[in-house]
C-alpha cells in the first residue's frame, strides 16, 4: 500500500528512510489489516473517524512548529528554511479534516460523532509528543511526522476497491483519493527539504526518533477498534 522513498532522494532523506524499512513493515501490516475485517463498510467508517483524530491536529501542529522557527530566528539556520516549508504546507493541508467528517457523512456517519467523542489515548500519544518536542526541543522533530504520514499514502486503487468492497457511494471516497495523489508530491518536497536543510547528525537522529515514534503509535491507534468505543481502564472500571 505504500510507495518506496523515492529513487531521487538522497542524504538526509535516504538515511531516514533506511531507518524507518524494517518498523515500517509493521505499519504496512496494520494498514492492510483494517480492510480484512468483517462489515468493511462499518471498518471503513472507522477508519474515517480513527484518521479524524490524527488529520484534525496537522494544521494546528504546523503552525504551533512555524512559530516556534519564528522564536529561534536567523540565529538558527535550520529555523528559517524549515519555517516556510510548514507556512507553504499549512495552506495545503487545510481544511482535510473537513473532507473526513464530509465523507464520513456520505458513508452513513455522524460527520459529528468524531468531535463529540474523547479522541482516544493512542491518538493523543501519536499527536501529543510533535506538540512536545516542537515546543520543548526543537520543531525540526516535526519533520519525521510529516514524513511517516505523508510516506504512507493510500495507494492509488485503494478508493476504487473500497467502493466495491463497501457498497458506499464513490463520493465517500475523497479523501482516500485526493491523498493517493496529493502525499505522492508532498513527499518529494519532503524529501527534497530534507537533503537541503543543514542538518547536524544529532538533529537527523532527532527526526529519525520522532519518526520511529509516530510508525509505533500509528500501528497502536490503527488496531484499535474504533475510538468511538472507548476501552474499559485496568480492573474494569466504568
Amino acid at each position: 500500500m505504500t510507495a518506496p522513498a523515492p529513487a531521487a532522494a538522497s542524504g538526509a532523506a535516504r538515511r531516514l528512510a533506511v531507518k524507518l524499512e524494517p518498523a515500517s513493515a509493521a505499519l504496512h501490516a496494520a494498514l492492510s489489516a483494517l480492510w480484512r475485517l468483517p462489515d468493511p463498510a462499518d471498518r471503513y467508517r472507522a477508519y474515517l473517524r480513527t484518521m479524524h483524530t490524527v488529520i484534525r491536529a496537522s494544521v494546528p501542529l504546523m503552525e504551533t512548529a512555524a512559530r516556534r522557527c519564528a522564536d529561534l530566528g536567523p540565529a538558527d539556520p535550520v529555523a528559517g528554511p524549515l519555517g516556510r516549508y510548514l507556512t507553504a504546507h499549512i495552506e495545503e493541508e487545510r481544511h482535510h479534516d473537513a473532507w473526513l467528517l464530509a465523507d464520513l457523512a456520505l458513508a452513513g456517519g455522524d460527520p459529528a460523532e468524531p468531535l463529540r467523542q474523547l479522541p482516544p489515548p493512542e491518538a493523543a500519544r501519536l499527536v501529543g509528543a510533535q506538540f512536545y518536542w516542537v515546543l520543548h526541543h526543537h520543531p525540526v522533530c516535526l519533520l519525521g511526522y510529516i514524513a511517516v504520514l505523508e510516506g504512507h499514502a493510500p495507494a492509488p486503487w485503494l478508493a476504487d476497491r473500497l467502493a466495491r468492497t463497501t457498497g458506499l457511494p464513490d463520493a465517500a471516497f475523497r479523501t482516500v483519493r485526493e491523498h493517493a495523489v496529493l502525499d505522492a508530491g508532498h513527499g518529494a518536497d519532503l524529501d527534497a527539504l530534507l537533503d537541503r536543510l543543514p542538518l547536524t547528525p544529532e538533529q537527523e537522529s532527532w527526526v529519525a526518533v520522532s519518526a520511529l515514534h509516530t510508525v509505533a503509535a500509528a500501528v497502536e491507534l490503527l488496531r484499535r477498534p474504533d475510538p468511538t468505543v472507548p476501552h474499559a481502564p485496568p480492573g474494569g472500571a466504568p
